[in-house]
């Protein structure tokens, strides 16, 4: 019998037979100078109380086994990729417990799987996107190479080219930089630091630094707000995504546009607001914006890498906020970066 080939069964059911054998054996003994019938009686009781003993033992043994057989080939289910297999375990005791475990173990193993073939499939994306991002300049930079090798004679055509080529080298580098950047995030690598800072030194060294693109593309730039707010945050990480919501505001909008920086400090928040008079999102891009190497079919932007809005965010929320976008299509869009008034360390 199967049930018999675990030793610990085995010796339980040799022991009760040995305790059984001895107790008939003692009880006649005890009663040899009574009557046959007495003893007769007696033995065939215990018989009958040890067959009775024995029996259950088997039988509860027997019911036992056949559960660890079928949760054993619930798991080898499991494990051969039925992932939606689990072991019945809708009753009370010590068994159902580990089976119940056993259950939440595979469904924690199986959120693990989802979520690890989640980041497969976004590192393959990603790494496509990266590759796309990639061949624009690199085939723009091997055309420009060409060109100069066939007209390296006319200083005009190679001063052309070079500068064309070098818009190309620092457009992979601001694809390289925003990755690296997106990356650290991605890792826990950043630490943040905050202390507090005066929101109108930080829109003043924001302006400064686009201020030759600014003139260049003859656009307009104002900054807007109480002259003491303060914010608590990481000097360095908040230029940089109100940087990033900046420079998406200059690329979207003519020249002749205009882009203000408004701030304001509320009882509970305080807010930044990067607002443009551009070209506006279309109602089908505005739940996507923030998501990675997103381009819109709508978009004539052809520079841009789609990881600076998404740094944004990250940025933002690590500083306990939040970011919102409320656009009109042709008549330009409103950045809302709104950050928790928390104590001050």
């Amino acid at each position: 019998m199967r049930i018999l080939t675990n030793q610990d069964i085995k010796k339980l059911f040799l022991s009760l037979s040995c305790i059984f054998v001895l107790f008939m054996g003692l009880s006649q003994l005890l009663i040899w100078p009574s009557s046959g019938s007495l003893r007769l009686g007696l033995f065939v009781l215990s018989l009958l109380i040890a067959a009775g003993v024995l029996g259950s033992c088997f039988i509860y043994f027997k019911r036992q086994d056949r559960m660890m057989e079928e949760a054993i080939a619930q798991i080898s289910r499991f494990m051969t990729g039925h992932t939606h297999a689990r072991i019945e375990c809708d009753s009370e005791g010590s068994l159902y417990k580990l089976f119940h475990a056993v259950n939440t173990l595979a469904t924690t193993l199986d959120a693990h799987a989802a979520k690890e073939q989640k980041t497969k499939e976004f590192l393959k994306d990603t790494i496509s996107d990266i590759s796309h991002q990639l061949k624009t300049p690199l085939a723009a930079l091997n055309i420009y190479n060409g060109l100069l090798q066939d007209d390296s004679e006319d200083p005009a055509v190679m001063r052309e080219f070079a500068v064309k080529s070098e818009r190309e080298i620092d457009r992979i580098e601001a694809l390289v930089q925003s990755l690296l950047k997106i990356t650290k995030w991605d890792a826990g690598s950043i630490q943040i630091e905050k202390y507090p800072e005066n929101i109108a030194d930080l829109m003043n060294d924001l302006r400064l630094h686009f201020e030759t693109r600014v003139d260049l593309e003859r656009k307009t730039m104002t900054l807007s707000g109480p002259p003491q707010a303060e914010l608590v945050c990481d000097r360095g990480w908040i230029l940089e995504a109100v940087s990033n919501v900046v420079k998406n505001a200059l690329d979207h909008t003519e020249a002749g546009g205009h882009i203000t920086i408004a701030w304001n400090e509320l009882p509970s928040m305080t807010q930044i607001t990067v607002k443009d008079d551009g070209s506006g999102i279309h109602p089908e891009d505005i739940h996507h914006i923030f998501k990675r190497f997103y381009r819109s079919r709508f978009s004539k932007d052809t520079q841009g890498v789609g990881l600076g809005l998404p740094l944004t965010k990250a940025i933002v929320e690590a500083h306990d906020g939040n970011i919102t976008v409320d656009s009109v299509l042709g008549k330009g869009s409103a950045f809302v970066l709104s950050f928790l008034n928390l104590t001050k360390p």
